[in-house]
């Protein structure tokens, strides 16, 4: 079973997250804050990992990620709004492998990770 770490600052985001990412086969883990996500990233690494833009330092939580010894294995998912050009150049930058918009739903949701869990 894939481990899968939603970090974002809103509960209903990471529950709704959870209930849908479970249902799809995975080990579902939550942080509310970039310390948090840097913490339990270094306690265990997720196989996935989802990072809210708007979140405070989840730059750092990318950056801090693939600087860890096997941090490079992590496929990052840079949470975004809009198809913010910016934004999304920065967190390439960080590391992130791959991008979702939000809001994202059940739909997006397994279009995204149905592949992922089916690989492990």
């Amino acid at each position: 079973m894939q481990r899968l770490m939603i970090v974002d600052g809103s509960d209903i985001v990471r529950k709704v997250g959870k209930r849908i990412l479970s249902e799809l086969g995975f080990l579902v883990v939550e942080a509310e804050n970039s310390r948090e996500a840097i913490m339990r990233c270094q306690a265990e690494l997720p196989d996935l990992i989802i990072v809210d833009s708007t979140m405070e330092g989840a730059l750092d939580v990318i950056s801090a990620v693939r600087a860890m010894p096997t941090g490079k294995t992590a496929r990052i998912f840079y949470c975004v709004i809009e198809a913010d050009l910016k934004k999304m150049m920065a967190g390439k930058r960080a590391g992130a492998d791959d991008f979702l918009l939000k809001p994202f739903d059940r739909k997006i949701l397994t279009s995204v990770f149905s592949g992922f869990a089916a690989a492990a």
